[in-house]
């Protein structure tokens, strides 16, 4: 006997250590198909062909430094000189001691300091451009949150309506039952069925809210992470900016960045316009060949450009870009001011976002779900009617979908703060270099050695 219930005793441990390994390993399972929220950002990241287009930009900006960095091609010249075309020696090259057969070379020798900023231009054109690219990617980010979070809070929204509605049911059947019983009217049974459609009407709609948050899940993580659950979200109670540093931290921002670069290509527009007030001399060789009973002769040239109006031409030009660049400081500026006053203002919405998310959690939900077991017990007990029983179940419904719509804005402030920076993660952020392309690495190199 004793032996039995010793082996009664095993086989009820082993079946619960089965039971609790097995749900252990379901909720493992669970986790690992459960897609995250670094998860969707690394795959919208992933999937971005904004990004790979910044990529090229980068790239094609930065070729182009090196070749605008060189001397201008040099120029052939080939062609006759003097060639008779009357008289007796008419079209001949051998006899007039005036016709020459011509060929030349021509090089125009740009200043060393036009060729280095015409090269710097592109490479603050290139440095513009990864500012575009991080700002991209913050953009990204900022928007796959925002998706993700909506979906996470629009699902449990609406399990706790459909909850409600399972629970309506019953209602309506202890209505029914009370009015058969003579404790409920009619009215009682009515209202309880309108409740109920009502709960209906709600679901639907929030199904349509919870599809159409699907869909703008899926245009940053693809179709296939449409009907995959989601895991937990993360704390949403910290950002990475701080009122008293908000003015320096903005200066990294990645608009204001891009501002930026708008001005350093400004700049040095100004100062190759500056460059473009001394002329550029272009110097010629060339060898004319004569008849055989002459000699043949070698020339020398030299051709400069005449600024004779560098007041209305070269100055105008300079002139043109002071003006430009001071235009792009003004809109860096602007923009500095404008992102200022946006953070602050959702700064201070996410704050009381939070501090009313608190009240909620703490007091108003528990508060509703009180009122509604009050009510209940009122009328199961013969003390209360059951419209005050409805009229507490709907309060308890507002008060939730109040605080998760509450919830869903402030998580939608809190990503737009949490990534006006890019993060990289998955080193999204690695810039496009060209010397990693054997042949941007020779022609560095001789632009260098030019």
């Amino acid at each position: 006997m004793h032996f039995h219930s010793v082996r009664a005793g095993t086989a009820r441990a082993a079946a619960v250590f089965i039971t609790v390994a097995l749900a252990h390993a379901l909720a493992q399972s669970a986790a690992a198909a459960s897609l995250t929220l670094a998860d969707a950002q690394r795959i919208a990241v992933m999937r971005s062909r904004q990004l790979a287009a910044q990529d090229a930009a980068i790239t094609s900006s930065r070729e182009m430094a090196v070749a605008a960095s060189r001397l201008p091609d040099p120029l052939l010249r080939l062609g006759v000189d003097n060639l008779p075309v009357d008289g007796s020696d008419r079209f001949s090259f051998e006899r007039d001691f005036m016709t020459m057969r011509r060929i030349g070379v021509m090089q125009e020798f740009t200043g060393a300091d036009k060729r280095r900023l015409r090269g710097e231009r592109f490479e603050r054109e290139a440095d513009r451009g990864l500012a575009e690219k991080h700002a991209a990617i913050a953009a990204i980010q900022r928007d796959t949150a925002i998706a993700w979070l909506e979906r996470f809070y629009l699902e449990r929204l609406r399990a706790a309506v459909s909850e409600q509605t399972e629970e309506s049911r019953l209602e309506i059947q202890a209505a029914e039952g009370a009015y058969r019983g003579g404790r409920a009217s009619q009215t009682d049974v009515v209202t309880a069925r309108s409740s109920r459609v009502m709960l209906e009407d709600r679901l639907s709609e929030l199904d349509k809210r919870v599809r159409n948050a699907r869909a703008a899940l899926a245009r940053w993580t693809g179709d296939a992470a449409t009907e995959t659950t989601l895991g937990s979200p993360p704390p949403l109670d910290t950002v990475p900016v701080h009122l008293h540093t908000l003015k320096a931290q903005l200066e990294l921002h990645p608009t204001i960045a891009v501002l930026a670069g708008d001005v350093a290509i400004a700049q040095t527009d100004v100062r190759l316009a500056q460059a473009n007030r001394r002329a550029d001399w272009s110097w010629e060789l060339a060898y004319q060949r004569r008849g055989s009973s002459f000699s043949d002769m070698v020339s020398v040239g030299v051709s400069i450009p005449l600024q004779w109006d560098q007041k209305h031409r070269q100055n105008r030009e300079l002139a043109s870009k002071l003006a430009l660049a001071e235009r792009a400081m003004a809109q860096r500026d602007e923009a500095l001011r404008q992102h200022f006053a946006e953070v602050q203002t959702m700064l201070n919405e996410w704050e009381n976002g939070r501090e009313r998310v608190r009240r909620y959690e703490q007091a108003l939900s528990p508060l509703a779900r009180e009122r509604t077991q009050a009510a209940l017990a009122a009328y199961r007990g013969g003390k209360g009617d059951l419209a005050a029983v409805l009229g507490a179940r709907r309060n308890e419904i507002e008060v939730r979908a109040q605080a998760l719509q509450l919830q869903i804005d402030t998580a939608r402030i809190w990503a737009q703060l949490r990534y006006l920076y890019p993060d990289d993660t998955a080193g999204a952020l690695a810039s496009v270099d060209p010397r990693s392309r054997a042949p941007g690495v020779e022609l560095s190199k001789a632009g260098e050695a030019q």
